[in-house]
């Protein structure tokens, strides 16, 4: 199991950023609160809430950059349409490579981990709800047609979590 270190440092006093953070951390407590009664009532997380947030990741690839964003191909348009400057602050995101075929970001930040860690969620738990949380993202690069690899993850112990997202040859 792991340590996890998941703490805002930045923009701490900006009042958007902090609303944004609370917001998204209203909506993990509603996604655990719902797994974990879910799960009381026998349910299996993965036999439904995966695809469920696969889709909503497929329906953001779709509303979210391939209809705003028609140069989306180049991964420094995709950055602006899929993370865009309130994001970036919300979840202390730091592009590591950003080209035209490949984009590698750190999270330094996760409101929906301060949120399950309120609630009392355990370290597995934790992990396990990051990585359905991720289908989301999952979902987007499906819909688009790119490659998406997770790296590392604050659930897990990492000091970030570390998406990469490239382009299918």
């Amino acid at each position: 199991m792991a340590d996890i270190k998941n703490e805002a440092t930045k923009y701490l006093d900006d009042v958007t950023t902090t609303a944004l953070r609370a917001g998204i951390e209203h909506r993990a407590s509603w996604f655990y609160l719902l797994l974990d009664e879910a799960r009381k009532r026998g349910l299996d997380w993965d036999d439904f809430a995966r695809e469920a947030i696969k889709c909503c990741g497929h329906f953001h690839g779709q509303k979210k950059i391939l209809e705003p964003c028609p140069e989306y191909q180049d991964m420094t348009k995709f950055y602006d349409a899929f993370i865009g400057p309130q994001t970036e602050k919300v979840l202390e995101v730091e592009p590591v490579e950003k080209t035209p075929d490949n984009m590698t970001l750190d999270f330094h930040y996760c409101p929906l981990i301060t949120a399950w860690q309120k609630l009392g969620a355990s370290t597995e738990d934790i992990e396990h709800l990051c990585d359905i949380a991720m289908d989301g993202d999952r979902g987007i690069a499906e819909e688009i047609g790119f490659n998406f690899v997770i790296d590392k993850k604050i659930a897990e112990g990492d000091d970030v979590c570390r998406i990469r997202f490239s382009k299918k040859k």
